[in-house]
């Protein structure tokens, strides 16, 4: 329970992580077939996109193992009171926004782009608060 209290911030991030991150990964595995085609149109004017299924199972990859991460990250720190699980998964979830940004910056896609500020600020909260 001290661990909880301790470090509630950290493993509220951590949930927000792990809900975020798991369901897109797992939103994209579900849906494939919707999730290229409608990316496809969305970079169909740019450099990418031709590479849209493998950008895609990159971003899916890296979201699902982000999601794992965060639930590592919270049993260490309740169990064990280890936090590197916790930051493995809040720097994996910055890189993959930033992923995220680049491809929203060069689909010309300026709204979403900025949607995804909010999303970085969290995560970066988070490396923030663990180290």
């Amino acid at each position: 329970m001290q661990n909880l209290l301790t470090n509630l911030a950290e493993i509220l991030i951590l949930l927000f992580i792990l809900i975020t991150f798991l369901q897109s990964g797992i939103d994209k595995a579900s849906d494939w077939n919707g999730n290229i085609s409608w990316l496809k149109e969305h970079f169909s004017k740019t450099f990418m996109g031709g590479m849209v299924p493998l950008m895609v199972a990159i971003i899916m990859i890296l979201e699902i193992i982000t999601g794992l991460l965060a639930i590592a990250g919270i049993i260490g720190i309740l169990a064990y009171g280890e936090n590197i699980y916790a930051l493995y998964a809040c720097a994996l979830a910055c890189v993959s926004l930033l992923m995220l940004l680049f491809g929203q910056r060069v689909a010309k896609d300026y709204a979403g782009a900025f949607t995804l500020t909010g999303y970085f600020i969290v995560c970066v909260f988070g490396v923030y608060l663990l180290t």
